[in-house]
């Protein structure tokens, strides 16, 4: 039966319908916000799989006719998964799959459809709200109901589900999930804002959403689901467990605080091993409670060291970070590099600086956009000492690479004119491995000559509870992340908090709780701080020799075809010519790219010259391009020429034209006059000179007069004028059907409507 619900979230009705599409899934909901709609459907096995873990998978998909268009590509259709949908995928798994019950094994599938998108709305708040419908209109045994908000903050207050316009104002786009008793799952990334106000977002997020939650319960209610009955697995035994105490703790503990993560782990595996062998072959069932209790003891410890004995397994204080070595320009000709080192886990990563050709074209619901900072995070096999196969990089790797490229492109510089990429290597893995790649990513950043607004560290937070019983650590090594119930990543600046990322395990966290963590992480950030600064105070002023020298100049509008040339015959000939790229925009932003710095100067040098306006009285050092019997063309600007008449090539009266200039010679000369038709420009060469090379000039031609202005220096043939200007053909001269002023028409710098091209 089609049943509909509305929840008004910040004011604008979020609507969730069931029962009319998707009937045979188990549970299905259809979730509108404005004109964006996304179907969300929850199938789930009946039989259970023998794993020791939850088997959920989350797909979600934006179809490309959702926007009204149709992909690219050969195939013409969607491909494997973007970043935005893995990373969406992602964002509904986190905050689920924790509430699962405990021992869950029947294998469930989330999809979730984008069927029309708006531009306006982001269907991944939909996606996580129709997820959360589906599941609870559904006979699968997931008895928690969740709700999802996006919080933005523009002018000292808070909007709910904004708009993509007001998401682009907003100083923090937050999104936040949670159940009816706690907040679930964090995503942040924001403009250096303060713990108070991030941790003010986030009260405020959880408050809005409980409308969400009404709303399905409401559904829930209507549609009257019975949930199939599930137990999770009993316990081990009270006593099996008391006594694997009584024989392991001391053995067990021994292997927990053993220095080095890899011994530690080995250690601890043949602990376990040793547990079980202890138990007879013919007790096959008294031995698997033996291997659940033994692996259930190194939780216990890990959780009562601290709790009960107020201190961690490796020995640090709860605030404690672990130690750090920093090294900068680790890499001889990569752009910008840094060896961050915490702890265990290492992270190798490197800038590279590269041109507007090197920016990354993403094609989404809302169009095509080119990106100018990519993060790419890697995370081999090797760094954790295992073997597995070597490919492409995973949905956490992605995850990780873009909570460091939210944290470090907040303090980017706006007009900085390279493509920027990072490449993170994790080389030792122990924890905290996105933390580092912030880290080793501002550092390499500096390195590499970026001017950065500030620089940026990122601390893992963790806590441990029970009952009213907790600890807030800081820097959580893999262990401790394992076995306790919040993962709480901050990066930032000095100033504030650029990008935060929480997973919670349990309900009832206090806002005492969350302000501990805050408060936490940011002196853990000051200290991390400290330490990169104490490396590379701030960026190079310089870039690396190697990395490819920018200069940009404008030019007027119309005067952009004169850069490209016809069919682009002149930047292809500037790049060839000066070993350059070059890069036009369509605001006349001209931009060149060389290692060379001296290259891209000639070459800015020849756009310039490419582009300037001619004026009467403008002096040109020019090239002889053509001698004629009645003068010489002069090239003063490249593909731009002007005639220079016999009388107006020196000081007195010439009688040959190549008296005075041949082919290929160098001649200063001056505009006296442009054709305000046809834009055709009369030289002097012997205005151009000064009273000393004129008289060396008459002295070296052998000349008879001295120039009187404006009569043609002494020579007795007519002046070169036209009755009537330029525009008319007068008496004295040859027709005017060629270039240039009396002969045959050179090359026009735009082709038949210019000089040297087609007319644009």
């Amino acid at each position: 039966m089609k049943e509909s619900v509305t929840a008004l979230v910040g004011g604008r009705a979020l609507t969730i319908e069931n029962g009319k599409v998707a009937k045979q899934a188990d549970g299905s909901a259809v979730v509108r916000l404005g004109d964006t709609v996304v179907l969300v459907t929850a199938c789930y096995a009946r039989d259970p799989k023998d794993v020791d873990f939850i088997p959920l998978t989350v797909e979600y998909k934006e179809y490309q006719y959702a926007a009204g268009r149709i992909p690219g590509g050969f195939f013409k259709r969607e491909g494997r998964p973007t970043e935005k949908e893995i990373l969406t995928c992602r964002m509904i798994d986190r905050p689920i799959r924790p509430l699962f019950p405990a021992g869950f094994a029947f294998e469930t599938q989330i999809i979730a459809l984008v069927l029309s998108a708006d531009g306006e709305n982001d269907p991944d708040i939909l996606a996580i709200n129709g997820a959360a419908a589906a599941l609870a209109i559904n006979p699968i045994p997931f008895t928690e109901i969740l709700g999802a908000v996006r919080v933005a903050r523009i002018a000292d207050r808070f909007v709910f589900n904004p708009t993509k316009k007001e998401r682009e104002e907003s100083t923090i786009d937050l999104v936040v999930v949670g159940t009816r008793q706690a907040v679930s799952m964090v995503e942040a990334g924001s403009k250096e804002v303060s713990e108070d106000l991030m941790l003010e977002a986030i009260l405020e997020g959880h408050r809005e959403l409980q409308n969400v939650i009404n709303a399905i319960e409401e559904l829930q209610k209507r549609q009257g689901v019975v949930k199939q009955a599930f137990t999770s697995p009993a316990p081990v035994p009270a006593e099996i467990m008391a006594e694997v105490r009584r024989r392991w703790d001391a053995p067990m503990m021994e292997a927990l605080t053993w220095k080095g993560k890899i011994e530690s782990y080995a250690k601890i595996k043949a602990v376990k091993k040793a547990a079980v062998a202890e138990v007879p072959e013919d007790q096959p069932e008294l031995k698997a409670q033996v291997k659940r209790a033994m692996s259930d003891l190194v939780e216990v410890m890990t959780r009562e060291t601290i709790l009960r004995d107020r201190k961690r397994l490796d020995g640090r204080a709860f605030e404690e970070v672990r130690p750090i070595e920093v090294e900068i320009g680790v890499l001889p000709r990569t752009h910008g590099s840094a060896l961050f080192t915490r702890g265990e886990t290492q992270a190798l990563v490197t800038v590279t600086l590269g041109t507007s050709d090197d920016t990354q074209l993403i094609e989404d619901l809302e169009g095509e956009f080119e990106r100018k900072f990519m993060l790419h995070y890697n995370f081999p096999s090797f760094s954790v000492g295992e073997v597995k196969r070597f490919g492409s990089p995973g949905r956490r790797e992605i995850g990780h690479g873009r909570l460091a490229w939210r944290s470090i492109d907040a303090v980017l510089p706006k007009e900085f004119p390279y493509t920027i990429r990072i490449v993170s290597d994790i080389l030792e893995s122990n924890g905290s491995s996105s933390m580092a790649t912030i880290c080793g990513g501002s550092l390499a950043l500096m390195d590499a000559g970026v001017p950065m607004n500030a620089a940026v560290a990122g601390v893992a937070m963790g806590l441990v509870k029970e009952g009213d019983a907790w600890a807030v650590l800081t820097d959580i090594a893999g262990q401790e992340d394992h076995y306790g119930d919040m993962d709480f990543k901050v990066a930032g600046s000095r100033k504030g908090i650029t990008a935060l990322q929480m997973d919670i395990k349990i309900s009832g966290i206090s806002r005492e709780v969350f302000e501990k963590a805050l408060s936490q992480a940011k002196a853990g950030r000051m200290h991390i701080l400290d330490i990169m600064e104490k490396a590379i105070p701030s960026a190079r002023q310089e870039i690396s020799a190697y990395a490819p020298r920018l200069l940009t100049i404008h030019v007027p509008e119309d005067k952009i075809r004169d850069v490209i040339g016809s069919g682009g015959k002149t930047i292809r000939a500037l790049q060839k010519e000066f070993s350059v790229k070059i890069d036009v925009q369509d605001d006349g932003s001209v931009t060149v790219a060389s290692i060379d710095m001296a290259s891209a100067e000639k070459c800015i040098e020849a756009i310039r010259a490419l582009t300037t306006v001619p004026e009467i009285g403008t002096e040109y050092e020019g090239t002889v391009k053509r001698v004629e019997p009645y003068g010489a063309f002069v090239e003063i600007l490249p593909g731009l020429d002007g005639l220079v008449h016999i009388s107006e090539l020196a000081p007195g009266r010439v009688r040959e034209t190549t008296d005075v200039v041949k082919l290929g010679d160098k001649a200063k000369v001056k505009i006296i006059a442009i054709d305000p038709v046809n834009g055709k420009i009369k030289l002097s060469r012997r205005q151009a000179l000064t009273p000393e090379e004129a008289a060396a000039e008459v002295e070296r031609l052998g000349l008879n007069a001295s120039p009187v202005e404006g009569e043609g220096g002494g020579d007795d043939r007519p002046p070169f004028r036209r009755e009537g200007g330029f525009g008319n053909r007068g008496p004295g001269g040859p027709r005017r059907d060629g270039g240039g002023f009396g002969g045959p028409r050179g090359p026009r710098r735009d082709g038949p409507g210019g000089f040297g091209g087609p007319r644009r």
